[in-house]
């Protein structure tokens, strides 16, 4: 699973409340970071127009998008990188980055 963290960009009231409308919709906000998260467990259509608007939004606002693989939650009941398994392993490793490629996890 990839996690999306997007820093808002210092704007405007007007600019703000078009960064709020464009996130809101598909992210949680913390406004102690400023940042808002969202997950993403597959590139399906959704997953892609998840993207489009987080990169829509930076490129508009000048919001910064970090996507880093996380390991999937155990509440997790949506979508995950399972079915490519070359794409789950790869999101496990860099999930996992203090265990070298190849060593099992300890439990």
């Amino acid at each position: 699973m990839l996690e999306a963290a997007i820093r808002t960009a210092p704007a405007a009231d007007s600019q703000w409340q078009e960064q709020l409308d464009r996130l809101r919709p598909i992210a949680l906000y913390d406004p102690e970071t400023q940042t808002w998260h969202v997950r993403l467990g597959a590139l399906d259509v959704a997953g892609g127009q998840m993207l489009q608007v987080l990169f829509d939004a930076a490129r508009v606002h000048g919001t910064e998008v970090c996507l880093t693989p996380m390991a999937v939650p155990a509440y997790w009941e949506g979508p995950a990188f399972t079915r490519g398994p070359d794409v789950a392993a790869l999101l496990e490793a860099q999930a996992d980055r203090g265990r070298p490629l190849g060593q099992l996890p300890l439990a």
